[in-house]
């Protein structure tokens, strides 16, 4: 029976060639789904994300807040619409996902962050013209996609030792409208504008799976050129599709790998990061 002690140690002197790789590199962790809304998960990744940030990776956080935004609409008196999978952003709602994204779950989760020993600082994709965006579609509504992304708060943040969090609010070019963004597109924009070293979107699902109905068909990589295959036979369809596209249009322009991550499996992040074993799907 092997010692837990052994155990132990030998788990941690695992992280160690990991650690030195990632010395000084960015990471830009998209955190959204279950593990926002559960308790016991938002600690763990919390605890993660100090974790990095303590061994010296510098750890951006980009996060949505779907749950919070439709419990605050239907607290006005207001339902929720999708259009394609997107949230329909009329001015009523835009005001409420701003409300909701830059203010509430943003400063909850630096407060958690701070409470837990980080040494967090909250930015509104508005500041500093960090996120610009257009309209995506009148159909849409006041969903934007980003046309520019302007690094440099984050980097002045990550300078001086903070861990940024970000939330997915855009100012328009037109300098009149806010527009409310898909948080995957947003870490993957990011992402790119940082040089990141990996790009991890945190989901409610193992990864990708060759059979939807069998969590076991877990496909573990995929390659670039593998993808336009994948769609044909169905393999990437639905919501998985536009998680495909960030996570192919970052390697693409530079970031070195992406990671598709089950954020209901407990320190999912430490367990790609740091360990041999690896989770989820990482596109290459």
């Amino acid at each position: 029976m092997s010692d837990p002690v052994v155990t132990r140690a030998t788990v941690l002197a695992e992280a160690l060639p990991y650690i030195q790789k990632f010395y000084g590199k960015t990471i830009v962790v998209k955190y959204g789904g279950n593990a926002m809304i559960s308790d016991e998960l938002r600690r763990a990744v919390i605890s993660d994300i100090i974790l990095l940030h303590l061994v010296g990776i510098h750890v951006v956080v980009v996060h949505g807040g779907g749950p919070e935004i439709s419990e605050m609409l239907r607290k006005i008196g207001k339902e929720s619409r999708f259009v394609d999978g997107l949230r329909y952003t009329d001015e009523e709602t835009m005001d409420i996902v701003q409300q909701v994204l830059c203010g509430k779950v943003n400063k909850n989760l630096v407060a958690t962050l701070n409470r837990r020993g980080g040494h967090a600082i909250g930015l509104c994709g508005m500041d500093a013209g960090l996120f610009q965006a257009q309209k995506l579609d009148e159909k849409y509504g006041l969903v934007g996609e980003i046309v520019k992304v302007n690094p440099d708060p984050v980097r002045d943040c990550l300078q001086q030792g903070y861990i940024p969090v970000v939330s997915t609010v855009a100012q328009g070019v037109d300098g009149e409208n806010a527009y409310n963004i898909n948080a995957d597109t947003a870490a993957a924009k990011l992402a790119v504008a940082l040089g990141a070293e990996k790009l991890i979107l945190l989901t409610d699902i193992r990864g990708l799976l060759r059979d939807p109905a069998d969590e076991g068909s877990l496909i573990p990589v995929v390659g670039l050129s593998d993808v336009p295959q994948l769609v044909r036979e169905g393999v990437i369809q639905g919501g998985m599709i536009p998680k495909i596209e960030c996570c192919v249009e970052a390697v693409r322009s530079g970031v070195e790998r992406t990671h598709i991550l089950d954020g209901r499996i407990p320190h999912s992040i430490l367990i790609e990061m740091l360990s041999d074993q690896g989770i989820g799907t990482m596109i290459l």
